[in-house]
C-alpha cells in the first residue's frame, strides 16, 4: 500500500555514505557497542564535528554486513562524512526542505525491516540498548539527512540536458570493448482474471473480522494480539498491526478514507474493503497530517474450481483470438481485470518511466517463465500468478517484441546511450560541485588523520 521513493543520484562517493551505514538500525546497535572509545573531534567541516565515534561505528556496520573498503577506512569514512556534511550545510543556505511524511515512512520501513530481522520489537530494543521512540527518533534524523542530500543532487543536477551531437560524440569516443552492453529486453501483452469469489466465502470473512472487533471491545483480546495471529499482512503482522506514521497518499483511497476519519484509539473501524482484501483499523496516533495505525487484513479463498474456470475462460478467449475473431488489443479492453494496463492494449509498462522494455530479471516470475521459450506474437497458456495486490489470478500473455542482447548502436540503444551521458553529466557536475564547496568551506582535520590519499584533495589546508 506504500508508494515508490525517489532513488538518490548515482554519485559514487555520496551513494556510499548511506550504503549499510544507517540501514535497519545497526548503527544505533554498534554505538552501544562502543561505549569504550574514546570520543573527540577528529574533523571539522564548517561548525559541524566528526566524532571518532561516528568513524567507528561506520567502520563496524560495513563489516557487520560484509562489505569491503576500497581503502584505509580511517580515510575513507570521514571522507564521506565530511562530503555529507557539505551538501547539509548548502541545504541550510538553500533552505531546502523534505517531507516528514516520506522520512517517518522510510524510518518505519526500515524499523519494520529490523524488527523482523531480530525476530521481535522487544529483541530490537534489548539489542540496540534503547526504547523503539528513541531509535526511531534518531532514525528519523539519519533519513532525513538523507532525503536532504538526494534534494541538494537533484536541485543541482535538474536543468543538465543531453543533446544528440553530445551522444554521437560519446559513442564516437568509446573503445569498441567499452560500448555499453545491451541484455535482452522483452515487451509484454496481458490479460488477466480473478476467480468469483462466492458471496458466503466473503460473509465468511467478514464475520471473523467482526469476531476480533467483538473481542477487542469487550476487553477479552488486545488488537495487536489478534492482529500477530491472524493478520494475512505478514509485514505488519509481526509488528502487532502496526504501520508506522504515514501520510493520506501512501495508502489506496478506500483505506485512507476510513483511516484517516478516525478519533478514538480504542475503537475499531468498520470493515474496509480493498483491492487486498478486508481489513479492520485501529488509530494508535494522529501526527499533523500523519497517522500511525493498526490492521487486522483478511483475505477470501480462492477455490480450485474458481481458479480453474478462469483457466477455461482465458483457454477460449486465446482460442477465439487463434481463429481471428478478436485481437489480442480488442480482448484487453474486453475482458481484463488488471487496471494498470486494460486502457494501454494490455503493455506491461514502468509507472514511473514509462519504459515498456524489460530484462526477463525485472518481469513478474510467472510472466518470465511463461514468455522465456516463445516467439514474437505468440500467446502463452493460462496460468496462475499472484498480482502485486497479493490476490491469485490468471493471466495469459502475449509476446510482443523481443531484443536480443548485443553491444548498443546509435540507431537501436539512443535512449539507453542518453541514459548513460546524462548520468556522465551529472555525476561530473556533482564532483565539480564537491571540489569548489570544499575549496570555500572551513574544514580542520586533525593531524594524525591528515596522512590519507583522499578522493577530494585539498582537505588539509
Amino acid at each position: 500500500m506504500l508508494n515508490v521513493k525517489y532513488p538518490m543520484l548515482n554519485n559514487r562517493i555520496v551513494r556510499n555514505i548511506f550504503i549499510g551505514l544507517f540501514a535497519a538500525c545497526s548503527l544505533l546497535a554498534s554505538a552501544q557497542k562502543q561505549k569504550n572509545v574514546i570520543d573527540e573531534v577528529i574533523w571539522v567541516v564548517g561548525d559541524e564535528p566528526i566524532l571518532r565515534s561516528d568513524v567507528e561505528n561506520a567502520r563496524m556496520e560495513f563489516l557487520q554486513q560484509g562489505q569491503r573498503f576500497e581503502g584505509d577506512p580511517y580515510c575513507v569514512i570521514p571522507e564521506q562524512l565530511a562530503v555529507q556534511k557539505l551538501f547539509l550545510h548548502q541545504a541550510a543556505i538553500d533552505s531546502v526542505e523534505v517531507s516528514d511524511a516520506d522520512v517517518f515512512q522510510e524510518v518505519d520501513m526500515r524499523l519494520n525491516e529490523a524488527i523482523l530481522n531480530y525476530g521481535s520489537r522487544e529483541k530490537l530494543e534489548e539489542y540496540v540498548g534503547k526504547g523503539m521512540s528513541q531509535i526511531r527518533e534518531q532514525m528519523y534524523n539519519v533519513y532525513r539527512d538523507k532525503k536532504v542530500v538526494t534534494e541538494v543532487q537533484r536541485n543541482l543536477v535538474k536543468n543538465i540536458k543531453v543533446t544528440p551531437a553530445q551522444v554521437r560524440r560519446y559513442f564516437k569516443d568509446l573503445p569498441e570493448d567499452s560500448i555499453p552492453f545491451i541484455p535482452t529486453k522483452v515487451e509484454c501483452q496481458i490479460i488477466t482474471r480473478e476467480p468469483v469469489i462466492p458471496m458466503e466465502e466473503i460473509e465468511r470473512v467478514k464475520e471473523e473480522l467482526r469476531s476480533y472487533t467483538e473481542r477487542v471491545n469487550n476487553g477479552s483480546a488486545q488488537f495487536s494480539t489478534l492482529a500477530l495471529l491472524y493478520s494475512e499482512d505478514k509485514l505488519s503482522a509481526q509488528q502487532g498491526g502496526e504501520l508506522g506514521f504515514a501520510g493520506r497518499g501512501s495508502y489506496v483511497p478506500e483505506f485512507a478514507n476510513v483511516a484517516f476519519n478516525l478519533t478514538d484509539p480504542k475503537a475499531v473501524s468498520k470493515i474496509v474493503e480493498t483491492e487486498y482484501g478486508f481489513h479492520i483499523i485501529q488509530l494508535i496516533e494522529k501526527r499533523g497530517d500523519m497517522i500511525n495505525c493498526r490492521h487486522i487484513l483478511r483475505k477470501p479463498r480462492v477455490s480450485m474450481e474458481a481458479l480453474q474456470q478462469c483457466v477455461n475462460d482465458l483457454d477460449s478467449i486465446s482460442a477465439e483470438i487463434g481463429k481471428g475473431l478478436y485481437t489480442f488489443d480488442e480482448c484487453v479492453g474486453l475482458v481484463s481485470y488488471d487496471k494498470d494496463t486494460r486502457n494501454n492494449y494490455g503493455l506491461l509498462f514502468d509507472k514511473e518511466t514509462g519504459v515498456s522494455k524489460y530484462e526477463m530479471k525485472d518481469l513478474p516470475t510467472e510472466v518470465a517463465r511463461a514468455v522465456a521459450g516463445m516467439k514474437v506474437g505468440e500467446i502463452s497458456k493460462p496460468f496462475v500468478m499472484v498480482n502485486k495486490s497479493g490476490k491469485e489470478v490468471v493471466a495469459i500473455v502475449k509476446l510482443k517484441n523481443r531484443i536480443n542482447g548485443h553491444r548498443a548502436t546509435m540507431a537501436e540503444d539512443y535512449q539507453e546511450l542518453q541514459n548513460v551521458v546524462l548520468e556522465k553529466l551529472r555525476e561530473e557536475k556533482i564532483e565539480n560541485w564537491i571540489r569548489e564547496k570544499q575549496r570555500t568551506t572551513y574544514v580542520h582535520v586533525n593531524d594524525d588523520w591528515q596522512n590519507c590519499e583522499f578522493q577530494y584533495p585539498g582537505w588539509v589546508k
